[in-house]
């Protein structure tokens, strides 16, 4: 099928907007067919306007049409060509093969620069900025980049290599001479430009990402003339079709064109056309999908250069470019001065950085440091002077939330720091730079702690010894997270905790030591003690450390201290973890236990202080756990329908420890229970157990005490059955408001557990006899349930 048969009913079977703009390029390649009929080329533009008028035609985009003037027509060729950008429609995926439609060949110029290697012009006067000749006689071609571009990219699929080759050549020439006047038109203005710190975008469209790739075609053009023979040169190969075996294939620096200097060739070419397009300053499109497209051709084009082995000719090309690019200003992506919405530079920097390190280290760590920036983070970035076009500066507040790829961005940057940290292992200086620099740019919490993982595992090969000093940068990265996420929630916050200790027991006890005096910095109370502390003080710690006595004892005075400070700060979490840090120093145990005795009457509720008071008796501390004990009973309020709370068994331990204690702990806790615990099953389970056994029948030593069971009609068992007693009548009466028929049978038998307690009283017969009569009086309306009553208790 010849290619101008494509139509669009053929392109909407595929929805998918990457075809879409594929098939729009492909009408441009069509439409600028050098060799076309006029009558041919109108009823092309007549057709594309048509696709163009339909509703659902993509934008070129992705996301909206952007507003930018006819770049295309550049060259004032065409009647369109000084159209007022401000009126322009929204450019679709067909805009610019119809704007190519004003384009022709007829320029006398541009026919001499693709008919012959031999056209030159000796007679050179740098004064004007659109010269037909460079200083060494050879032709320029000052068309707007992508147009040109799009010009090889036609005549190559229009079976004309030779003059798609030449046209190549010009355009690099041209991009070559052009970078060297932006580099001295910076120097001039560079004291002015970096005493402001701001800069307009100097690239409205940046050549790579771009929907007519012209970057990728000038170095597919001049790739393929790198491999075959210019007697065998012959119509669009199958170069696309073999990038992907590139590595089997030997690229050579062919005979020098006459319009190359010495010692290039068509390899060199292509690879400095590459690095000037991947390190030009552009801003960064609007939508989703082209920004997209700008990491995705950024991406392809360094796995092209990848493939490339480097020889001593093309590492020059990459010195030349890093310098060029270092310092030439706004002009460049690794410029002193970017504007923050340009596009970064991370995944760029990083090809550049492995590629010089084996050569020129200083400068691939220049390079690379200089391209960590990502200003659109920069809350402090200014937002560019207001001279530039309007329909920019309209945007530049608060636009980052429209970087739809900020996450990759990110992750780029993330990546380029890990290559330098590891590059830099076992280099001090170089360590403390990439450090520095990884503090000044990297806004993301996530990845630093990513990049302290990296850093711990580089220093820390199993093959050698630990690199201290990277060691120490990882520590340090770490640190910064803790102080990131301290006072916001992060679902990865105990895994930094823990990570921190370990990697700070690699760094060494005084890192430990360290970490545990500053803990308010870095660390929540909770975090401080139960990770914190509790680790450092745990034996595999010590054992790790090789620690002596006196290391051992100055560890643990700093982690009292920290417990106690901590306990103080956030008694509910940390009064716990506190005492059992402290258990081993009297003093600091004392104090741990009066910050709990201090908070339990505010800070603290019933359920902290019975665990804390269970701890207690386990650990051989009765009395202070009665005493605590005592006072979470003062924080419980149970009702009388609670019968199966989560407190019930502590209420059950705590009168169990208390009877155990003596009669007069006992007597104590009795009225503390009686006010707290309305529920009658509860109270009747405590009274039953109360009078089975003797209070402190099991005293000290072990010896039994000879004391006699406590009678129910004195205090305080008397309170207690009473209570018990009064508890059952409310509950039946409480039961019987909103009784329901499939619940009889279920309240008969809580009246027997009811008459049971009754029964312990010396008059307790009598009282649950009226107990019964009052019921059968005041709900004989339950005339059902009521005869139940009478069958089971008369």
């Amino acid at each position: 099928m010849r290619l101008e048969q494509v139509t669009l009913s053929a392109v909407l079977l595929k929805h998918n907007l990457a075809i879409f703009l594929k098939s729009g390029a492909l009408w441009m390649c069509i439409v600028l067919n050098p060799h076309c009929k006029l009558e041919q080329k109108a009823s092309w533009l007549k057709q594309l306007k048509k696709w163009n008028s339909v509703d659902v035609c993509p934008w070129e985009d992705g996301n909206h049409g952007n507003e930018l003037p006819n770049l295309t027509n550049a060259l004032p060729q065409g009647a369109n060509a000084n159209q007022d950008s401000s009126n322009r429609p929204h450019r679709t995926v067909f805009t610019r093969a119809i704007e190519a439609c004003d384009l022709h060949w007829q320029d006398s110029h541009l026919q001499h620069i693709i008919s012959s290697d031999l056209y030159t012009n000796y007679c050179y006067h740098d004064d004007t900025e659109n010269l037909l000749f460079d200083s060494h006689g050879w032709p320029l071609w000052h068309e707007h980049v992508p147009t040109a571009c799009a010009r090889v990219d036609a005549l190559r699929s229009h079976g004309y290599p030779r003059e798609a080759l030449r046209l190549a050549i010009a355009i690099v020439n041209t991009l070559r001479r052009q970078q060297q006047k932006q580099l001295e038109m910076f120097r001039a203005q560079k004291k002015e430009l970096l005493h402001r710190g701001v800069t307009s975008i100097t690239n409205l469209e940046g050549w790579v990402g771009h929907p007519l790739d012209p970057i990728g075609t000038l170095f597919s053009s001049l790739m393929e003339a790198c491999r075959v023979d210019d007697e065998n040169f012959h119509g669009f190969s199958d170069f696309m079709e073999n990038m992907g075996q590139c590595k089997s294939l030997e690229y050579q620096h062919l005979p020098a064109h006459k319009f190359l200097e010495e010692g290039e060739s068509y390899l060199t070419l292509a690879v400095e056309v590459a690095l000037i397009g991947l390190g030009q300053q552009r801003i960064m499109p609007d939508g989703l999908y082209a920004q997209e497209k700008v990491c995705r051709n950024e991406e392809q084009l360094i796995s092209k250069l990848q493939e490339i082995e480097l020889d001593d000719t093309l590492v020059k090309i990459f010195r030349k470019q890093a310098v060029f690019l270092l310092e030439a200003g706004p002009y460049s992506g690794l410029g002193e001065v970017t504007h923050r919405e340009s596009v970064p530079m991370h995944t760029f920097a990083k090809y550049l950085f492995t590629s010089l390190l084996p050569h020129d280290a200083e400068l691939a760590y220049k390079t690379a440091l200089r391209a960590m920036r990502l200003l659109v983070l920069e809350s402090t970035a200014p937002s560019g002077d207001m001279s530039r076009p309007h329909h920019i500066a309209s945007v530049v507040p608060n636009r980052y939330p429209r970087w739809f790829t900020l996450s990759h961005i990110e992750s780029q940057q993330c990546e380029l720091a890990s290559t330098m940290l590891t590059a830099a292992k076992g280099d001090v200086r170089r360590l403390e730079t990439v450090l520095e620099s990884i503090q000044k740019n990297i806004h993301s919490s996530s990845h630093i702690f990513k990049l302290a993982q990296d850093a711990f595992k580089i220093a820390t090969l199993m093959d050698s010894l630990p690199d201290i000093t990277l060691l120490k940068v990882s520590l340090e990265l770490g640190l910064q997270v803790m102080r990131m996420t301290l006072s916001t929630l992060n679902w990865r916050r105990r895994e930094m905790v823990r990570w921190l200790v370990t990697c700070a027991t690699e760094v060494g006890v005084y890192a430990l030591d360290s970490i545990m005096q500053n803990w308010f910095t870095l660390f929540t109370p909770t975090e401080a003690t139960s990770i914190v502390a509790t680790t450092v003080m745990s034996n595999s710690t010590i054992v790790r450390l090789h620690l002596d006595c006196h290391q051992q004892e100055k560890l643990a005075g700093s982690a009292r201290t920290l417990a106690l400070q901590c306990a103080m700060k956030d008694p509910q979490n940390c009064a716990l973890s506190a005492l059992t840090l402290c258990e081993k120093d009297h003093i600091a145990f004392e104090t741990a236990y009066q910050i709990v005795l201090d908070a339990a009457t505010t800070g603290m509720s019933y359920s902290q202080l019975f665990t804390i008071a269970r701890y207690m008796e386990h650990r051989g501390y009765p009395m202070r756990a009665y005493k605590l004990a005592t006072l979470a009973m003062t924080h419980l309020n149970l009702s009388y329908n609670q019968d199966t709370h989560p407190a019930i068994n502590d209420v059950l331990w705590a009168c169990a420890l208390s009877h155990s204690l003596g009669k007069n702990e006992l007597a104590a806790i009795i009225p503390l229970v009686v006010k707290s615990v309305k529920c009658a099953t509860v109270l009747s389970d405590i009274l039953r157990r109360c009078t089975l056994t003797t209070p402190g029948m099991v005293g000290l030593h072990g010896r039994r005490n000879s004391g006699k069971l406590m009678s129910l009609d004195k205090a305080p068992l008397r309170q207690l059955l009473d209570a018990t007693i009064g508890a059952y009548i409310n509950t039946t009466h409480s039961r019987l408001t909103h009784i329901s028929p499939r619940h009889y049978s279920e309240f008969i038998e809580f009246l027997s557990k009811a008459r049971e307690t009754f029964l312990m009283a010396h008059d307790g017969h009598i009282q649950f006899t009226q107990f019964i009569d009052n019921l059968k009086q005041i709900y004989k309306g339950k005339k059902k349930l009521m005869m139940l009553v009478r069958e089971r208790f008369g």
